[in-house]
């Protein structure tokens, strides 16, 4: 299916956020991830399916200022 990641079109076989936060190698920590601008906790991502056009926004954390 084709979802949007960051305003960039994807295939994915992902069918939850889980399976695509490990598609994509996502660390561990330090990563947000919003499904329709709405933010999804991780201990919610195996239970958040994703859907075909699904907008997905993933931001990482960085060190500095």
């Amino acid at each position: 299916m084709n979802i949007n990641v960051n305003n960039k079109t994807i295939t994915t076989d992902a069918a939850n956020l889980s399976a695509l936060a490990q598609e994509l190698s996502l660390p561990e920590k330090g990563v947000a991830v919003a499904i329709e601008n709405k933010m999804v906790p991780r201990t919610l991502w195996e239970q958040t399916p994703l859907e075909e056009g699904t907008s997905v926004v993933i931001i990482k954390a960085a060190c500095g200022g």
